[in-house]
């Protein structure tokens, strides 16, 4: 019996559709198609720091992370292989997320912590009534 991830591992090491995206006449000539290689790289590096940056704070990070990603993934094979497992395990955690047990029990948690969250709120505003914690004397 083959692994699914063994098919897929097969799949992407024969699949054609793997390296350069880049136009034809920038392919025949190695000179400018390093150039192209290039650009390319220092693009994709540019979107990955503005995703690396936005991580701590407000924005979409992780989403620019993975386009920067995409960017590379249009002329390196390794990127390519980065997003085809990105998306492999993406897919396999949203059908085990689907699994009725599996959404049974994080309800259930997630109805535990709002329970223990609201009881700490309402004894905090029993106790000490809507006043901020550094105004507690």
């Amino acid at each position: 019996m083959i692994a699914e991830s063994d098919q897929r591992a097969e799949a992407v090491a024969n699949d054609s559709r793997l390296g350069s995206k880049a136009p034809a006449f920038v392919q025949r000539h190695g000179t400018l198609h390093g150039a192209w290689r290039v650009m390319i790289f220092v693009f994709g590096l540019a979107v990955i720091g503005g995703g690396v940056i936005l991580l701590p704070l407000p924005g979409p990070g992780w989403l620019i992370i993975f386009g920067g990603m995409a960017i590379w993934g249009t002329e390196f094979v390794w990127a390519q292989k980065v997003l085809l497992w990105t998306k492999t395990k993406v897919t396999e955690y949203a059908k085990r997320a689907a699994d009725p047990r599996v959404r049974r029990r994080n309800l259930l948690i997630t109805s535990a912590v709002v329970v223990v969250l609201a009881g700490l709120a309402i004894w905090y505003v029993t106790s000490y009534g809507f006043t901020l914690p550094w105004d507690i004397s």
